[in-house]
């Protein structure tokens, strides 16, 4: 199984530089997880009704099953990889309301939501 994490962030954001280096290196540390580090304002037109108040975000898609996890998480390496293995053993997963509000997102990163 691999993964795809995507964390929305944005450029002004202190958090999100400093989280930016940990972010970053979790492909060495599990190598079956790909990143893509997304500027809010960059894809703030495709996420609608979605309302982001806090950085980082991180959305968690597992290839085969679709989206794990969406919400925001502490700056923390260990939580990082936490989440990673949680959602790699399929202890993740979202409401299908949930799934849905972030398949526009989804769809535009070519990522599967999943039902």
């Amino acid at each position: 199984m691999s993964l795809h994490v995507v964390c929305l962030c944005a450029q002004w954001c202190g958090t999100c530089r400093e989280y930016a280096p940990l972010f970053d290196a979790l492909p060495a540390q599990r190598p079956a997880v790909r990143t893509q580090w997304m500027d809010l304002e960059d894809v703030e037109d495709v996420l609608g009704d979605v309302d982001i108040t806090t950085f980082p975000m991180l959305l968690i898609v597992d290839t085969r099953q679709g989206l794990c996890f969406a919400g925001p998480v502490t700056p923390q390496a260990a939580t990082l990889l936490r989440l990673c293995d949680a959602a790699a053993a399929g202890g993740l997963r979202v409401s299908a309301e949930e799934s849905a509000q972030w398949a526009p997102l989804l769809a535009q990163l070519r990522l599967d939501p999943g039902a």
